[in-house]
């Protein structure tokens, strides 16, 4: 068991991101010198914060942005639901590689990975994922599946040469705080939610983990993980119905009075996804829609046995944040 004790230098690539925002200042409270990586890097008063611009598909670069830390937490990914896409590939796989190179070469003492529930195949998990389900190999999945899964497996040699590093996989992440001008699709689906303009909403729910949990999750993943070992980092399967009715209700609004079954959407989608396609939209995607439909139970029981790991009820993330997004003035 690794145990991280005092006060150090620690590293967040991905820092300006929509978990990176709710990760560092985690990282400040326990008295941390943070060195926030990323290509987008935001200005900042706090001085225990030095931000660095940082290129996870150049060697060189992350070896100088991780000189000095004891401590890396890796979060960079590009999400999309793309079929294709080459970019997303090469960040999610080759990126992943390269930072965990650079890390052992710089001497860190440990690596947190932020894989994602999308590592599983959630298609072919029977109704239940563990750490030990079907991982997304099938060619056919959404690129953004497959190469969270090859970013795993790119990491594991670097590992057998001796980089003691842990994987986390969160599930569906939403909740406060988020970027206002770019919201999360969970957090978006939310804002309009709490606006009353979903009067009708797909069947179907997902397990929903609130991202201050998932911050918390992985700096327990950084104190106590097993290297080499997944977890993971779940909240409560939800349905997308009693979600948007629920942020409706903290809002004063109405929510959807009608849902349409996930089988009847599913039968659908072969038709519904070349149609959004046309639209130039997603949003009828395999991969915007598949993982409601097929709803697998999360089984987050290891994370709470190893880590101490506690994720916060539904309800009480629904409120913070349509809270916060009343305070960001979306509704």
């Amino acid at each position: 068991m690794f145990y991280i004790l005092g006060l150090m230098k620690v590293a967040v690539t991905g820092a300006a991101g929509y978990l990176g925002t709710n990760l560092i200042p985690l990282l400040v409270e326990r008295g941390h010198e943070v060195v926030a990586i990323d290509r987008a890097a935001p200005t900042t008063a706090d001085p225990a914060v030095t931000w660095v611009d940082g290129d996870v598909l150049d060697p060189a670069s992350m070896r100088a942005a991780l000189a000095g830390a004891e401590v890396v937490y890796h979060l960079v990914a590009l999400i999309t639901l793309a079929e294709h896409n080459d970019l997303a590939w090469r960040v999610n796989t080759e990126g992943v590689r390269v930072t965990a190179e650079a890390a052992l070469e710089s001497g860190v003492r440990r690596f947190v990975h932020t894989s994602s529930i999308h590592a599983f195949d959630q298609y072919r998990a029977g109704g239940h994922i563990d750490e030990n389900s079907s991982r997304s190999d099938d060619p056919g999945l959404p690129v953004y599946d497959r190469s969270k899964w090859s970013g795993e497996l790119a990491l594991r040699p670097v590992i057998e040469r001796g980089l003691n590093a842990v994987i986390v996989n969160p599930t569906g992440v939403y909740g406060p705080v988020d970027h206002p001008e770019r919201l999360s699709r969970l957090n978006t689906i939310a804002t309009q939610a709490m606006r009353g303009r979903l009067p009708v909403m797909i069947g179907g729910g997902f397990d929903l983990v609130d991202v201050r949990d998932v911050a918390q999750g992985l700096i327990l993943a950084g104190d106590k993980g097993r290297t080499g070992e997944n977890y993971l980092l779940g909240g409560e399967m939800t349905t997308m119905t009693d979600f948007c009715r629920m942020a409706a209700a903290r809002a004063g609004a109405k929510g959807p009075r009608f849902t349409i079954p996930a089988k009847v959407l599913g039968a659908a989608l072969p038709v519904l996804e070349p149609i959004g396609k046309r639209l130039g939209s997603d949003s009828l995607s395999k991969a915007a829609l598949g993982a409601v439909i097929s709803a697998p139970v999360v089984d987050h029981g290891k994370a709470e046995r190893e880590l101490g790991y506690r994720p916060r009820p539904t309800t009480e993330t629904v409120n913070d944040l349509v809270d916060f997004l009343r305070a960001s003035r979306h509704a």
